[in-house]
């Protein structure tokens, strides 16, 4: 099935889960991967829409992916309440099973942006993604402490003046990963959010998944 832009209200474990697909800029031969993306912390005002989010959505498309970005429970018109992340990873499995049965992914790429981050990577390694993308994981503020990254692809990128997430956290917890190929890359300039560094942000990721290509 070809990508087709397009809003969807979805089956979720607590409901409906409100989806979002957004297509490559050019046309795709054959099967085309799909990314799906995963959004910051519900509770404080994350969704679908962010502008990190919306910005590692589009360089995805810009790279000939599908993406799907979809609002957790209680978020948007998305249906349940805040779970800490436990319930989050099942919306995250719901809206993976729903892609693949209705799409079909050449490969599945992965990406969460702060609380997103936790989601997938609890959710990575049931999910047969090929390429993980972890922007801000909130490595101090959920237990990551048993969460290990898969032996694929993996790029981590961190701001260096992130005032929510603590970026020697972030460095701590990466100098444990042993089993990944993992890019960890720094942004001097960024604080959490990326304000005014959004740019830079999408060529690091065009410069590190091009070659992958």
């Amino acid at each position: 099935m070809n990508c087709t832009p397009q809003e969807y209200l979805i089956p979720g474990p607590a409901g409906t889960l409100e989806v979002l697909m957004s297509c490559p800029r050019h046309e795709v031969p054959g099967p085309m991967p799909y990314a799906v993306i995963c959004h910051p912390h519900s509770l404080y005002g994350g969704t679908m829409s962010n502008k990190v989010v919306y910005m590692i959505a589009s360089t995805f498309n810009a790279l000939g992916a599908g993406v799907v970005r979809f609002n957790f429970r209680g978020v948007g018109n998305s249906s349940g309440t805040f779970d800490h992340g436990h319930g989050e990873t099942e919306d995250l499995r719901a809206v993976v099973n729903w892609l693949n049965q209705h799409y079909s992914p050449r490969e599945l790429w992965l990406a969460g942006f702060s609380f997103g981050s936790y989601v997938a990577l609890r959710g990575h390694h049931e999910l047969g993604v090929s390429r993980l993308l972890l922007v801000a994981p909130a490595v101090d503020r959920f237990d990551f402490s048993g969460l290990h990254l898969s032996p694929i692809p993996t790029l981590i990128i961190q701001g260096a003046l992130d005032e929510v997430v603590s970026p020697q956290a972030v460095s701590t917890w990466v100098a444990t990963q042993r089993q990944s190929p993992l890019q960890f890359t720094w942004l001097p300039q960024a604080d959490h959010f990326f304000h005014g560094q959004l740019n830079e942000l999408r060529e690091i990721i065009m410069n590190t998944w091009n070659p992958l290509l």
